[in-house]
């Protein structure tokens, strides 16, 4: 039966595998059947009899001086009788074959064209060397002042770069930290080879291969688990145990300015013994309530561990509990981390250290023997060569090992570790494990990738908002079967308030803006704050009174226009020349009521009508984008293109409400919607929010514009 052996040494043989599993004398090596290694990952056949005790033996100690992670497969320990681990692990084989056929017809379709996934024609404009020694390249077309393509490429993105027209071999893993209308900055290890004297570059989005694999063990680990905390939270999770809460506790809360059901909120999580949800509609300050529930965790001498699927998501709370004087670490790729919040990441406070002098110290003797050994070869036998290297190579693992021991005693100090959910590596965290795992954005990212923090959990709130868009999947027939449904809506689904506890009152948008999303989505459940409840443009300062500025919503009707959809030559997506021509017509004329430009977005469902925007407005401070990326930001004032007008009353991607959701609730003071009624009214969703418009008194003719 397969022990399972992950997180590995780099080029680690089968034999110091073997010596390491018998130096615990609980098998013998006539015991030990076939060893197969798959990069940093080894399955190992040991009898069903020794498995358990050997895994519990090997797991978390360390093998050339990385912690490795252990544990055994045995059919009767097999803890999926609902199937739901072998769904989970079809469905991300799935994502990855849809995502790799996807980036081939990509490739194979765009020759010189841009898309989603892929800018074309890059120059490199500077190269420099930054976070961490890596080459950091700042690409963009020939002209600087011609904008790139609208791209669901972003920050922390892994992406490949490769010269145009060369093969795909030559192609490098990279990273995408800093993107903006005309530039994209990457990271690489190394700088890229040319071929040409004044080549052109492509960067294309790449998988994820480590967040697959750590995805893949977690889902193996989490199944086969028994008789550990793993397993009790794991069958929490299953529906196969009731989730337990302790007596709700006296909190002394140290923000004193929490609502009431923030409040609650906090108290419910922190009497969960197993799991709970906090439900953070938007606005509702569910990043303020998560800071809270963590500084009660600390309070109480608990380890906290915070998870996003996103670097930003991760970046905004480790943020927040810096500003309250929490001892936090933030783990992760420099590249992928704010840059005022590099400081306090672990790959730069290593190298702060008092004892990092010993790691220079080894590193530089050891190149010294390296340059002797190879200057000098002429003059000294194998066996001295080759001395000269081997005691070069253990200054090296002295290096290594000292820098290991000051992570280690970095991480110890800590009271909250940062990292995004599949950033979870057992290299820098070994076996830790904390108290309380908190998972923010807990509905973006799809379940397997919440397993990943949920190994090292005493007990875990999700927090996050289901009514707002689910993961992005790639495979529509994994989507179909149900990969599309978080780890949050799925245990909502099973305990309903049983572990959920709701965030009421939102202090974002003014409540003609709310009150259509809180009665479809929210049970009509959330409350405008006093401040923000009758906010409106001309309460800001410099702001002209106006019709435009004196309300807060107003719909504009293009039925019976000429403001049809159109279909974009290359690619699938859908523009609207005349609705885009209108949208910026109605941003200039809040600038010139004097909205500050950067207080103002368009945002749409289809990347053509991005791109057709982009192209047309002049103001570069106006923020344009879709839909999808700007879930969880706001702006004083949104402009929201429906885009479809057709005679068949097609709707595509509005059919989603609960992307809908994400579009009516972004703007504070502001929201115009441009839209088709005969096109959108037969769908029941916009049939009401037409009738609420006219109840406003914000239904507005094109023609009146």
């Amino acid at each position: 039966m397969p022990l399972q052996i992950d997180s590995l040494p780099a080029r680690i043989t089968k034999g110091a595998l073997l010596r390491w599993i018998l130096d615990t004398e609980e098998v013998r090596k006539q015991q030990v059947g076939t060893i197969e290694i798959f990069g940093r990952h080894a399955s190992v056949d040991i009898p069903e009899s020794a498995g358990p005790r050997l895994a519990k033996r090997l797991d978390g100690q360390p093998l050339n001086g990385r912690t490795t992670l252990v544990w055994f497969e045995a059919p009767n320990e097999d803890n999926d009788s609902s199937g739901h681990f072998t769904k989970l692990t079809r469905w991300l084989d799935m994502e990855r074959s849809a995502e790799a056929r996807q980036a081939a017809e990509w490739q194979q379709t765009s020759g010189d064209q841009d898309s989603s996934t892929a800018l074309m024609n890059l120059v490199i404009r500077s190269e420099d060397t930054g976070l961490g020694g890596h080459v950091l390249l700042i690409l963009g077309r020939r002209s600087p002042m011609q904008p790139l393509p609208a791209t669901q490429l972003s920050v922390g993105s892994p992406i490949r770069i490769a010269e145009q027209g060369q093969q795909g071999g030559s192609a490098q893993r990279g990273i995408v930290t800093k993107l903006d209308k005309n530039e994209i900055e990457i990271a690489l290890s190394k700088a890229p080879s040319t071929e040409t004297d004044k080549p052109l570059y492509r960067i294309d989005a790449a998988d994820d291969e480590t967040a697959m694999r750590r995805s893949r063990a977690a889902l193996s680990r989490a199944r086969h688990a028994q008789g550990d905390r793993l397993s009790e939270l794991r069958d929490v999770c299953l529906g196969l145990k009731e989730p337990a809460f302790n007596t709700p506790a006296r909190l002394r809360f140290e923000d004193a300015n929490l609502n009431e059901s923030q409040r609650a909120a906090v108290t419910f999580a922190d009497s969960a013994k197993d799991i709970a949800v906090i439900h953070g509609p938007p606005g509702t300050g569910k990043t303020r309530t998560l800071v809270e529930l963590i500084r009660q965790a600390i309070l109480q001498g608990q380890k906290v561990l915070v998870c996003a699927p996103s670097n930003l998501g991760v970046d905004n709370l480790f943020e927040r509990l810096l500003d309250r004087g929490t001892n936090a670490v933030r783990v992760g790729h420099l590249a992928r981390v704010l840059p005022h919040l590099r400081d306090q990441c672990l790959s730069s406070l290593v190298p702060k250290h008092r004892d990092v002098r010993l790691i220079k110290k080894f590193r530089a003797e050891a190149a010294d023997l390296f340059r002797k050994a190879d200057k000098d070869s002429r003059n000294m036998d194998r066996n001295t060569r080759q001395s000269l290297r081997e005691e070069a190579r253990d200054l090296l693992a002295d290096a290594r090992e000292v820098e290991a021991n000051i992570a280690e005693e970095i991480l110890d100090r800590a009271e909250v570790v940062c990292a995004t959910n599949t950033g979870i590596s057992s290299d820098l965290l070994g076996a830790r494990r904390f108290d309380l795992v908190v998972i923010d954005e807990a509905c973006q990212c799809s379940e397997p990738s919440c397993w990943i923090p949920l190994l090292r959990a005493g007990r875990l709130i999700l927090a996050g908002d289901h009514c707002q868009l689910p993961p992005t999947v790639i495979s529509q027939a994994a989507a179909d079967e149900g990969f599309a449904i978080s780890m949050q809506e799925r245990l909502v689904r099973l305990y309903g308030d049983r572990v959920c506890k709701p965030l009421l009152v939102q202090y974002r948008m003014h409540e003609d803006i709310m009150r259509y999303s809180s009665t479809q989505f929210y049970d009509d459940s959330l409350r405008a704050d006093d401040s923000v409840a009758g906010h409106l443009l001309h309460d800001l300062p410099g702001v002209t009174s106006d019709e435009l500025t004196d309300r807060a919503v107003r719909f504009i009707d293009t039925s019976g226009s000429s403001y049809e959809e159109e279909r974009e030559t290359a690619g699938n997506s859908l523009g609207n020349p005349m609705e885009a021509v209108l949208a910026i017509r109605k941003a200039m004329d809040l600038i010139g009521l004097g909205v500050r430009p950067q207080d103002i977005a368009i945002i749409t469902p289809y990347t053509a009508q991005v791109r057709l925007l982009r192209e047309q407005m002049k103001n570069e401070a106006v923020e344009i984008g879709s839909i999808d990326g700007f879930q969880g930001r706001e702006k004083e004032a949104v402009i929201l293109s429906l885009v479809r007008s057709n005679p068949d009353n097609e709707i595509g991607f509005l059919r989603d409400t609960r992307r809908m959701n994400v579009a009516l609730t972004r703007a504070r003071r502001k929201l115009i919607v441009i839209g088709d009624s005969a096109t959108i009214a037969n769908h029941p969703f916009y049939s009401g929010l037409l009738s609420h418009f006219d109840t406003l008194g914000a239904y507005h003719g094109v023609w009146d514009e």
